[in-house]
Formats: structure tokens, sequence, C-alpha cells
């Protein structure tokens, strides 16, 4: 009876170890094998190829790329994870909170490339990483409405060095002064801009004009003079300056008039370089410094909802008069956290972070989708770099090579889950 039960046991199991055989064991011997031999196939190469893994320039960054990921995705995501859990469970939508969260779990990995993609790009009116960071900083420190501005034919200003312009001639009071300027097209005026108005003359003052001394329109229009159509350059600032001294400063209103105090007169007026500034346009979120974090960036996004569901799960079976216990003994919510909850979720954290950086050892869809051609060097890792070796350059051996030492790097971490999950089980 016990031999029939043992033969129909491993009639059910064939099946499966012939599947286990062809789609892993054989795969597996197969690389070990081909990791020997040269780009031919034919010549043994003996451990030239596990050498390169350590001599080549792209392995040696996408290894210095993967120990990255192990150390800082995981560690987030978990860490995120835990405060989300324990958050969810103090708020009356925390169900809501927790399919929000885990939400991105239902995307696939090239989606989500392909969003985070957008997310990232340059561009403020794209990107949304940029929108944000770009509204951050002009909200502390307001980019110029005037970038491309700059004289016209027979201007009385002229270049002052660092992007500024100044009056070819020191100004006098009573006189009004005209500073016109082209270069910012209709549309990009400041919203304030109102038809440039002639300055009223001041007799113990500086006044004048800045405005774009632009109309369309072939000959239409009077060169340095104020035309109706054309408007102020409203929150210019103009300088005063003397012996190479800002004596006196002020910024023009909505039609473009400005008044300087007395101490202006015989001073040259300068336009400073900061009317002038490029607007600033972001981060450049895929450039080389920036790409290997937005990447695991977008992966956190993508596995803290895993992590904060596992470790929800945990928390629901930590006994709730220890909880209280310790609430009744004086601990604040910040020492039970951390000195009852935390230590009592060691065992689930633990699974959770290891979980995860055995997925981050073998990542490739996000960094192949995110990473553009040119930050593509930058942000490579070692699945990315099998991939490239073995399809992109045609080096079989080296691929082979990079698979089993990822293969090895993998399997110390897959037995610590494993031997932590026996003990759990024998619990």
């Amino acid at each position: 009876m016990t031999g029939t039960r043992r033969t129909v046991a491993a009639l059910f199991l064939l099946p499966a170890l012939v599947l286990l055989g062809a789609l892993v064991v054989y795969p597996i011997g197969y690389s070990v094998v081909r990791s020997f031999y040269d780009q031919s196939g034919d010549g043994f190469a003996g451990i030239d190829n596990y050498t390169a893994l350590f001599t080549d320039e792209g392995i040696r960054t996408a290894l210095k790329n993967n120990v990255i990921w192990v150390v800082f995705a995981p560690t987030v995501a978990t860490a995120l994870g835990l405060i989300f859990a324990v958050l969810s469970e103090r708020v009356r939508w925390g169900t809501a909170f927790k399919l929000v969260v885990f939400m991105p779990m239902a995307i696939s990995m090239l989606a989500a490339g392909i969003i985070f993609r957008l997310v990232y790009d340059q561009d403020p009116d794209k990107g949304v990483a940029n929108a944000v960071w770009v509204g951050v900083h002009d909200t502390f420190a307001q980019s110029s409405a005037f970038p491309k501005a700059h004289p016209g034919r027979q201007s009385p200003l002229e270049p002052a060095g660092g992007g500024a312009f100044i009056t070819t001639s020191p100004v006098s009071a009573g006189e009004p002064v005209s500073l016109p300027l082209v270069g910012v097209a209709p549309g990009q005026m400041p919203d304030g801009a109102e038809p440039a108005a002639a300055a009223k003359p001041s007799p113990d003052k500086v006044t004048g004009t800045t405005w774009q001394d632009f109309t369309r329109g072939q000959g239409v229009g009077k060169l340095n003079g104020i035309d109706p159509a054309e408007l102020g350059y409203a929150g210019m600032k103009i300088e005063a300056v003397k012996d190479g001294r800002v004596v006196a400063s002020t910024t023009a209103g909505d039609d473009g008039t400005f008044t300087l105090p007395a101490a202006a007169d015989g001073a040259r007026l300068r336009l400073p370089e900061s009317n002038f500034k490029e607007p600033y346009n972001g981060l450049d979120w895929l450039g080389p410094s920036l790409v290997t974090p937005s990447i695991i960036g977008a992966y956190i996004w993508m596995w803290a909802g895993f992590a904060m569901v596992l470790i929800a799960a945990g928390l629901a079976g930590v006994p709730r008069e220890l909880l209280e216990a310790a609430r009744v003994d004086g601990a604040s919510e910040w020492q039970v956290f951390r000195r009852v909850t935390v230590p009592l979720l060691a065992p689930v954290l633990a699974v959770v972070t290891v979980t995860l950086m055995i997925n981050v050892l073998k990542i490739f869809d996000l960094v192949f989708i995110i990473a553009p051609g040119s930050a593509q060097d930058d942000a490579n890792v070692l699945a990315l770099e099998l991939y490239r070796k073995g399809f992109s350059e045609d080096q079989p051996g080296i691929a082979s090579a990079i698979s089993v030492f990822l293969l090895l790097l993998v399997i110390p971490v897959m037995w610590f889950n494993v031997r932590r999950l026996r003990r759990e089980v024998r619990r």
C-alpha cells in the first residue's frame, strides 16, 4: 500500500518535475556551461567571462547601481509600508486608503515605466515632477518675464556684461528717458502689462518708460517711440549707477513707466541681468546624476502598497492588550510604536524586506523603459546589462556569466527567507 501511494504521488509530481526541469534546471545548467565559452560558443574561455564582471566598466556600473537598489529600495518601501499600515488603522477610511496605496500593484511594470517616463519629463508643461518643482521654486524665486528681451536698432541701451544693459549716456532729472526693448513674444508678456505710456517729466526726479518697441505688421510703428499697440514692461527693474555703484533703483509699473529720485540725476540707468534670466526649468530627473534615484522612486510607488498589505496583516495579529498595557504604563504613542509594535512586527518586516531585495536584484523593466538612451549607461543594472550583452552586443558568454552571478546573489537571500519561514511554521 505504501509503495502504491508513493507511485501515485510520483505520478502526480511528474508533470511538475518535468516542467521544473525543462524551464528552470536545464536553463540554469546550460547558462553555467555557456558562461565558460567565448562569443562563438566553440572556444573554451575559462574564467575570462567572470573576470569581465569586475573589469568591464558597464558591468561595474551595473553592479554599483544594484548595490544602491538593494540598500535603498527595499528599506524605503518597507518603511513606508509600515507607516501606511499603522496609520490606516487610525482612520475611518483606512480600507479606502489601503486600496489607493495598493492600486499601483495592479499596473504592469511596462505601464508604470511609461507613466513615470512622462512624470519625469523635463518640460514642466508635460512632466508632473518638474511642474511641482518649478511651482515651488517660483514661489520663492520668481523667474523673469523677459528672458529674450534685448535692445533693438538704434537703441539708447548697450550691453553692460553678464546679461545686463545700460544706457549709453547719463540721464538728467526733468528729461524723460526711453528704454525700448524687443524680443519678447506678445503672448509671453506679463499678465498685468498695459499699453505703454510716455512718462511725465518731473524737475527733481528721473522718469522714463521701458516697453516692448514692436508692433505687428511691416512698416508699422515708430522706432524708439511709443505706439498705441505696444505694451509696457511691467515689473522691469531699473538701477541708477554712478561710478560703478547703485545709487537708486525702482520697478516699472504696469504701463512701463518708472520714477527715480534726484540721486539718479547724472547716473546711467542699468537694466540688471535678473530681468533677463531664463525661466527655471526644473531638475533633469532622468539625467546622469538623478536617473537611478528617480527610477527607485517609481519602484517604491509600486511596491510600498505590497509592503503595506503584508505588514497590515501582521499588525492585525499583534495582541492589543500589549499595546494597551504599554499605554497604561505611560508610554507615548511613539514609544509604543518603536518599542512594542516594531519589535512584534520584526518577523514580518524581515520577510517583506528580503522579498523586496530578491525582487530588486532582478529589476529590469523600469530601468529599461524609464531611463532614456543618453542616461541608460548611468542607470544600468545587472539584469539590463545581461540583456544588452546577450542581445545588443552579441556576447552570450558574458551574458551567461552575469546570469550565474545574479543567481549566486539571489540564493543566499532566498535561503535566508526560506529558513525564516520554516522557523515561523515551527512556532
